[in-house]
């Protein structure tokens, strides 16, 4: 059997219809929509299936939902597939569902504080002022320079280190636009701007983190019964006692994913990767990352059939 680590994707996943699919036929999915539902007070099954779109894509709205989907397609995965992970990660808020997956949070605790997050993120930064962009084809040190020079204007940061040449960046509109410029100059083959509302994981998320810490208080945390590699500094060291602490760190730190990829491959020798929730973006970034790991990932039935085929008949 190959080393496999499952992957749980981030905001931007979201689309209307997610889930239903793994709702309507397994029983293990339809539990988890409805203590999704129970523990926020709101049909979460009626967003995700119905929309409206806008609805589902407001922060708050969509990082439940984003969580409630892939919670409900690895439940699905782990009740009838005998695999056994070597590793988890998430991208973002990803992250929390790898550690619900991993049983270090309960999902009835861990959908509420992301409906929070998303909240607190919305609310750190005014529409409007703040934005977030794709540079492409620029190696990272040169893209970290752009926003150094475009900061002299206006705040902005590298936010989600993805993969090789793809790194977004993060900050004010101002910022943003002259990193950009700066970026092209440099050699960017282009640079696309990103449909979400706020600066995420720049230091401009920092009011948002603090009052995330607060919610905390409240949740039971346990050491992962998996190695979750942390977005914060790539690395699984995620425990008890240090995941209140990584996670409210995320909020305002750039995602490390290509490294958090490549840990995975160079130290833990993963072959294969699962990504669990709607869409197939991380499966697309290990492509980039690393051609020979293979890929595959559960978000409806036919995804679940040819699971079935490549474990339990390969």
């Amino acid at each position: 059997m190959k080393k496999i680590a499952y992957l749980f994707p981030g905001q931007g996943s979201q689309y209307v219809g997610m889930g239903k699919e793994l709702y309507e036929n397994f029983k293990e999915a339809k539990e988890v929509f409805e203590e999704a539902s129970d523990s926020l007070q709101f049909d979460i099954k009626k967003l995700c299936f119905e929309g409206p779109e806008v609805e589902l894509n407001k922060t708050e709205n969509s990082q439940p939902a984003i969580l409630t989907v892939s919670y409900a397609a690895y439940r699905v995965f782990k009740e009838n597939f005998d695999v056994e992970p070597v590793a988890m990660a998430g991208h973002s808020l990803g992250e929390y569902s790898a550690l619900v997956a991993s049983e270090a949070l309960k999902f009835y605790d861990a959908v509420k504080v992301v409906r929070a997050r998303g909240k607190f993120m919305q609310e750190s930064v005014p529409l409007g002022l703040g934005t977030m962009s794709a540079i492409i084809g620029l190696e990272r040190e040169k893209v970290e320079e752009s926003c150094e020079e475009a900061s002299k204007e206006a705040y902005v940061q590298p936010a989600n280190y993805n993969c090789p040449g793809q790194v977004v960046i993060s900050g004010y509109v101002r910022g943003v636009e002259v990193a950009n410029e700066i970026s092209r100059k440099k050699g960017a083959i282009k640079t696309i701007k990103l449909a979400v509302s706020a600066p995420f994981h720049s230091k401009l998320m920092e009011p948002a983190a603090r009052k995330l810490a607060e919610k905390f208080d409240y949740v039971e945390i346990k050491d992962p019964k998996y190695p979750v590699i942390s977005n914060v500094d790539a690395i699984p060291n995620y425990s008890k006692d240090t995941i209140k602490e990584l996670l409210i760190r995320q909020v305002s730190s750039p995602v490390k994913w290509e490294d958090s990829m490549k840990y995975l491959i160079n130290k833990m020798g993963i072959e294969q990767v699962i990504e669990f929730g709607p869409g197939r973006v991380l499966c697309g970034l290990m492509k980039k990352i690393n051609r020979n790991i293979k890929v595959a990932n559960l978000e409806n039935l036919k995804n679940f059939k040819m699971l079935k085929n490549l474990f339990q008949e390969g």
